[in-house]
């Protein structure tokens, strides 16, 4: 059975081979921990979900463990019984939770209530930011749609989403 990873969050550790040939190195060794002098692979099974966590050998492995559960439980609230599904169709809001638990090799937090607070406020960002983006375009609409004399519709507006495409909100 061919394993395909749907989150990869190596930042650049190992090269796209060494990823894939870990990967199955460890489905076909089957234990929860495998690794070699340098690294270990700890990971859990989760219905039809695999979580794998490629950690420094010096890691304790029921601290890892641990961190998986605070990760899958997170998903859990967040996607409502999270499946392969939310993962690849949310992988941004994936890796946002990820980097809200552990970031440079380094946790940052376990409290699940702290993380999904986090999560809301980023999403509440990120909508924000998705109004200003389309404000333009909406503009733009609702001035070809109004009531006005042909000549002034017949006006050649430019196309403003394309002319903004490169601008950055400084918010």
């Amino acid at each position: 059975m061919e394993s395909q990873d749907c989150l990869n969050s190596t930042r650049d550790m190992f090269t796209e081979d060494e990823q894939q040939q870990i990967v199955r190195e460890t489905f076909q060794q089957g234990g929860t921990l495998i690794g070699g002098s340098d690294f270990k692979l700890i990971y859990r099974h989760y219905a039809t979900l695999y979580f794998v966590f490629c950690v420094d050998s010096s890691e304790s492995e029921l601290g890892i463990l641990d961190l998986i559960q605070v990760f899958v439980e997170t998903l859990d609230r967040c996607f409502e019984n999270v499946c392969e599904l939310d993962m690849i169709f949310h992988v941004n809001k994936v890796h946002n939770i990820l980097n809200e638990i552990v970031m440079g090799g380094m946790v940052l937090e376990t409290n699940m209530n702290e993380i999904l607070l986090r999560v809301q406020e980023q999403d509440k960002i990120e909508k924000q930011e998705a109004g200003i983006t389309a404000a333009p375009a909406r503009a733009v609409s609702a001035v070809k749609n109004m009531n006005i004399p042909q000549q002034i519709k017949d006006l050649k507006l430019p196309d403003l989403p394309s002319k903004i495409a490169a601008f950055k909100n400084p918010f």
